[in-house]
């Protein structure tokens, strides 16, 4: 099992659209793919579960991967995150 910390710069946190790419990136990946965020626990390869977590910008979250490909599907989600999830981070 690997993880690692990442501060979420999204301007809006992860809404629908960033929550979405992070679920399709999540899901390219045989790992279990977790995201830990104060007391809860999200599924990376739910839209829901992410949602549900209510991160917001400038959230600290933790990525947990564990499984075979575990460090790819690591640092391809923390790249991602620190990336914008596809969203302009100059807003």
């Amino acid at each position: 099992m690997v993880s690692n910390k990442v501060v979420v710069k999204n301007p809006s946190g992860l809404h629908l659209r960033p929550a979405g790419i992070l679920c399709k990136t999540a899901i390219e990946y045989r790992s279990k793919i977790n995201i830990k965020f104060k007391d809860s626990i999200a599924n990376a390869k739910s839209v829901l579960s992410v949602l549900g977590a209510c991160i917001k910008t400038g959230d600290e979250i933790e990525i947990t991967c564990e499984g075979e490909d575990e460090k790819e599907a690591l640092i391809t989600l923390i790249t991602a995150i620190e990336e914008g999830l596809g969203e302009d981070l100059t807003e």
